[in-house]
């Protein structure tokens, strides 16, 4: 097929996870017509492989933690989870790993869905190859937008395909609990992955390379409370290791480690990070390396080409799903922008095409028990940002609405406050409970919120967000 014979649109996306879907919604509000195409399934990683199974998985295992901490409840839930209907729930929750619902709504918002694999062919140009063999060429007036995301990364470990490793995938599409389960890495991925499988039977070892311990990327004492809690829940935790090799022998993995110890299991998750599925997309054809990130400006157009545009993971901005929707509604609004011949964007910080959020406000909860939140900077990032800072810690197990959540509520929450400016870089909550508060300390830090401000804010009684009214009372007080 010649580019002559080619279906034209004016926006192209390459991917229909939530990304993709979201450009495409997006620029079909703007009335741009618009094309996606999909090689798996419409909705993508979180849909089925990540955000939405893990947390189902993980959701009854903290649920009846909180449980465990309140007399009256506490008896009624000593018994091990029913796995069967933990995984039965999971799969209600991933539609049993079909796309049908989400056909629909892309169908809904008047998007042309193109089933098969997308790779760039010159510029503003995507050969869909379908799994019928058939090809088709599609041209982009305005954009095209790649969000093909990220895959795990695996270590290059001889012999590791025979293994037959888990990844994040197999962890959480996964039909039983095995036995026993070796989880390498102490990043999000891993520290879910151990909280849910060692409460549904497994027995878990954790195998953290380096000294650093868990959750390197946040403050440091959200990974030592996750890991005392891990530890008490019986998951075996080596930080310092590193996996030399591993075999199986008959239905045994068997992980050999650099200092010479020999750990057994049934299962092994690499848990070590993640890749940008671009190696099979086409970036040579536009002067660009397959198989690498794609850096973007704000308005998240790749640099050097005024067509193309990389949103989610593959820009390696913040690989995170909710970031990745951030960003898709950033670039939406900007390919609408340039299309309708807006002479100057909107592209200054926090403006309408600027994803400002991913440098400054970024979000995240990690579903252990304790929940870890954190938004913005840590102490240490904004000290190495050059900002003048200033921490305020307060042990949340102080405030009334804690110690009323769960006896023996162990948590710390950490404000990041700019003393020049006198605004929140940063904040930090480890503790039960504390996912759904994050999104307060979000507005706080995006907002640029003056701490004489946020001094009027008053929290409720008795709740855990009281903590707010502890730590501006610890910041006046020193």
């Amino acid at each position: 097929m010649t580019q002559s014979d080619s279906i034209a649109y004016d926006v192209v996306v390459i991917g229909a996870g939530p990304v993709g879907e979201n450009v495409a919604d997006r620029t079909r509000a703007a009335g741009l017509s618009t094309a996606i195409v999909e090689s798996e399934l419409v909705g993508g990683e979180c849909s089925y492989w990540a955000c939405m199974p893990s947390k189902a998985l993980l959701r009854p295992v903290l649920a009846r933690a909180d449980a465990r901490r309140l007399p009256g409840l506490s008896r009624s839930v000593r018994d091990p989870l029913d796995t069967a209907a933990v995984l039965a729930r999971r799969d209600e929750y991933t539609s049993h790993w079909k796309d049908d619902g989400q056909v629909q709504w892309v169908e809904g918002i008047g998007a042309d869905l193109y089933r098969g694999r997308g790779r760039l062919a010159g510029p503003r140009t995507v050969e869909v190859a379908a799994p019928d063999g058939t090809r088709r060429v599609l041209t982009a007036r305005h954009a095209v937008a790649v969000c093909t995301g990220s895959g795990a990364a695996l270590p290059g470990l001889p012999g590791l395909a025979e293994v037959r490793p888990w990844t994040s995938r197999e962890a959480t599409s996964a039909k039983s609990a095995p036995g026993r389960l070796i989880v390498v890495g102490g990043g999000v991925v891993a520290v879910e992955m151990a909280t849910a499988w060692q409460a549904l039977g497994s027995r878990v070892t954790l195998l953290v390379r380096g000294d650093g311990g868990l959750l390197a990327r946040m403050e440091p004492f959200a990974g030592e409370l996750v890991a005392e809690a891990l530890t008490e829940a019986g998951v075996d935790i080596r930080t310092g290791t590193s996996v030399e090799s591993v075999k199986r022998e008959g239905g045994t993995v068997v992980a050999v480690t650099d200092t010479g110890d020999r750990v057994e299991a049934d299962e092994i998750l690499f848990a070590t990070g993640r890749v940008p599925r671009t190696d099979d997309i086409g970036l040579e054809t536009v002067g660009l390396e397959p198989g690498s990130w794609l850096p973007v400006d704000d308005s998240l157009r790749v640099e050097g080409h005024d067509w193309l545009y990389a949103v989610g993971d593959v820009n390696h901005r913040a690989l995170l799903t909710h970031q990745g929707k951030y960003q898709a509604r950033v670039a939406g609004a900007a390919i609408a922008a340039r299309a309708s011949g807006v002479p100057d964007l909107d592209s200054g910080p926090w403006g309408a095409h600027a994803a400002t959020a991913d440098h400054d406000a970024v979000p995240q909860v990690v579903f252990t028990d304790p929940e870890a939140a954190s938004v913005g900077l840590t102490l240490a990032e904004a000290e190495q940002a050059g900002h003048r800072v200033r921490a305020v810690d307060v042990d949340l197990a102080t405030v009334a609405g804690a110690s009323l959540y769960g006896d023996g509520y162990r948590g710390r929450a950490r404000m990041v406050v700019d003393l020049e400016d006198e605004i929140v870089r940063g904040v930090t909550f480890v503790g039960p409970g504390v996912g759904e508060m994050i999104h307060s300390a979000t507005v706080a830090v995006a907002g640029q919120v003056p701490i004489s401000r946020l001094w009027h804010a008053v929290p409720s009684y008795p709740t855990i967000s009281e903590v707010w009214l502890r730590l501006l009372e610890s910041y006046r007080d020193n």
